[in-house]
């Protein structure tokens, strides 16, 4: 396939380089990766390839559809499932059944990494935009950390779409671009990236190759 890997963030660390530099590394666990479906233009409309990982322990609590789907793939239930977009030609090189592991990338390679980033509630606009804030002087009182006024008067005469304020702040889905590959460790099956990958520790990501260095 060569597109990419579902994985799972294990955590951050750091390693040296041939100069003694610290470089700052994310930990994944990426694959193995089965290929569950594949998608075509002239019955789902677009073309991709549905993949899983992370095998499911307990067997007897996958529901029946599910069990189903992985079934007729003949590969164990998974955890996960994503979809990767692929051309033609890249639907007829992927066959279901097949495992794909880290291997498929080399150290040196550039990969753009997607997750959901951590969940951080219910915010104001001083932590959720970076706003300023009121003076908290000059007769100032009870307003040190509000928004201000959100609209106008009659024109428009609404609040315009898109308006910064407060709100749920994190828990979304956040790609991180053109991370270089430290290593690759294929007898553990771990990712070394430079730099931070969204989310928290344990949490899924998407491992494509970098749209921007091809």
């Amino acid at each position: 396939m060569g597109l990419g890997l579902i994985g799972k963030k294990l955590g951050m660390s750091q390693i040296f380089d041939e100069h003694g530099n610290v470089v700052p590394v994310t930990v994944i666990k990426a694959g193995p990766c089965y290929v569950i479906q594949k998608k075509t233009a002239d019955r789902e409309g677009y073309n991709a390839v549905q993949i899983g990982f992370d095998e499911v322990i307990k067997i007897q609590r996958v529901n029946k559809p599910e069990a189903g789907h992985f079934k007729k793939a003949d590969v164990t239930p998974t955890q996960v499932l994503r979809e990767f977009k692929v051309t033609t030609e890249d639907l007829e090189a992927n066959e279901v059944g097949t495992v794909y592991s880290v291997d498929i990338f080399e150290p040196g390679d550039f990969v753009d990494v997607t997750g959901t980033s951590k969940g951080k509630g219910f915010a104001g606009v001083v932590k959720r935009h970076g706003f300023k804030g009121a003076p908290a002087s000059r007769g100032s009182h009870e307003f040190f950390r509000h928004g201000g006024s959100i609209g106008q008067n009659m024109t428009p005469g609404r609040t315009m779409k898109g308006k910064k304020m407060p709100g749920h702040m994190g828990s979304k889905k956040v790609t991180v671009q053109n991370l270089k590959i430290i290593d690759v460790r294929g007898d553990t099956n771990l990712l070394l990236v430079e730099g931070a990958v969204p989310g928290p520790a344990k949490g899924y990501v998407m491992i494509r190759r970098a749209v921007k260095k091809a």
